[in-house]
């Protein structure tokens, strides 16, 4: 059965740097499941998948554009340290939730002064060139629930 729109994929990867750094694997557990045309992983992995069988390998690099997109300094602020009140002790790299005109979005800090706090909400992944080295592990039909879902339950997918 060939990858196409509506079928559950399950592949093994690994996904690296340009320089080798591994960011993310599958190695050594269970296969990534997605539903496939659903939005459930990035746009260029998703294409570069399309029409493989299970037992397909291939190496795909994923520029930001069709990844996690490129880095928008405009989602970079400095806002006042008042603006976390109830919180005591902020330092780089921590990670919060915050409130937007488009909603929720994760923000992380690069940067502490006494008055003021740099964040940034640009995903981690923002503007990197990913390289994937996947195995299609298997394809089916998605069953009527995970289309109403639009995401695969079971092993390797979404639990309820």
């Amino acid at each position: 059965m060939k990858i196409g729109h509506q079928k559950v994929v399950s592949i093994h990867y690994t996904l690296t740097r340009d320089d080798g750094t591994v960011l993310d694997s599958s190695s050594g557990g269970d296969p990534l499941a997605y539903l496939h045309g659903h939005g459930n992983i990035i746009p260029g992995l998703e294409t570069a998948l399309e029409g493989k069988v299970e037992g397909d390998t291939l190496q795909v690099s994923i520029e930001p554009e069709q990844g996690y997109g490129v880095r928008d300094e405009r989602l970079v602020q400095v806002v006042p340290r008042s603006a976390f009140k109830g919180v005591e002790s902020i330092e780089p790299g921590m990670r919060f939730q915050a409130q937007g005109p488009e909603g929720s979005r994760s923000v992380v800090v690069t940067e502490v002064t006494t008055d003021v706090v740099t964040i940034d909400a640009n995903h981690p992944l923002a503007g990197v060139t990913l390289h994937f080295d996947v195995e299609v592990s298997g394809v089916r039909e998605a069953t009527e629930e995970e289309l109403a879902h639009g995401h695969v339950h079971g092993p390797g997918g979404h639990h309820h």
